[in-house]
């Protein structure tokens, strides 16, 4: 059920032996995201949870499901970024029944992540779903 550019990085992930360079691909991701309009950075887009400053801003358009988001954090706009490689595009309905979890296995991104971080990701993931339940 994943997206194209969602199975893009598992290949990265794939061609990458040594987790320091998946990540620095995953940090790279980030950097290359463009940053989220301070305007966008309030309470009302602030995910709680995780252990740096989380902003998600969702825009919803024709039924399809898309957001941006930013972090104060580089390796977490990197993960932001993998979000929206995984939701970004995908029929607003078909949010919630992305079995994100499974799919970030692929990548063994829980298994590298701290426990702060994982927790995080988490949160991000709920706030995804939750935005998008509230659309459809």
């Amino acid at each position: 059920m994943a997206t194209g550019a969602f199975e893009e990085i598992v290949e990265d992930f794939e061609f990458l032996d040594d987790w320091e360079d998946r990540y620095g691909l995953v940090i790279d991701m980030g950097k290359a995201m463009p940053p989220l309009e301070e305007g966008l950075k309030v309470p009302a887009t602030k995910v709680d949870g995780c252990a740096s400053q989380v902003w998600l801003f969702p825009e919803i358009e024709g039924g399809v499901f898309r957001f941006r988001g930013d972090s104060d954090a580089l390796i977490v706009r990197g993960l932001i970024a993998v979000l929206g490689a995984l939701y970004n595009g995908v029929p607003v309905a078909e949010v919630p029944a992305i079995d994100a979890k499974a799919e970030l296995a692929r990548l063994s991104l829980e298994d590298n992540l701290s426990s702060q971080r994982s927790n995080g990701l988490k949160a991000m993931i709920q706030r995804i779903n939750k935005l998008a339940l509230e659309a459809a």
